[in-house]
């Protein structure tokens, strides 16, 4: 697999076209670092890690739904492995006028866009969350 954050965005994301309360992904620090955002930002439910039936480690996510409809309109990729994007602390793009979520990955950590300039912090703007 040469893009695990991609993956896992699209697993959500077709997970939410079928209306499923859970979805499992494989799991890494990345990845639940992406997810502690996303629950923090009140997008998913939240998750836990546990094993797969073939042993390896792996993450299942509660996805979070108001009056039937998924709370996470539109999810993007913006950073992909063949194409970086990169914002300084005052670039770091705004989703839907503030609306919505940029996760940035920095050297403090992973975070949202607003924690990223409160910090004055730049890096690589992962997704982004409506």
């Amino acid at each position: 697999m040469n893009d695990p954050i991609g993956d896992m965005l699209t697993r959500i994301r077709n997970a939410q076209l079928r209306g499923k309360s859970t979805v499992k992904t494989p799991a890494s620090k990345l990845r639940g670092w992406v997810l502690d955002v996303l629950q923090n930002e009140g997008y998913i439910r939240g998750y836990e890690a546990g094993t797969g039936g073939n042993g390896h480690p792996e993450l299942e996510i509660s996805l979070k739904y108001f009056d039937g409809d998924p709370v996470i309109k539109e999810l993007k990729r913006v950073s992909t492995p063949g194409r970086r994007v990169y914002a300084g602390a005052k670039d770091i793009p705004t989703v839907r006028q503030g609306l919505g979520v940029s996760i940035v990955s920095t050297p403090q950590g992973v975070m949202s866009d607003a924690q990223a300039r409160a910090a004055n912090v730049g890096g690589e703007v992962l997704c982004t969350i409506f």
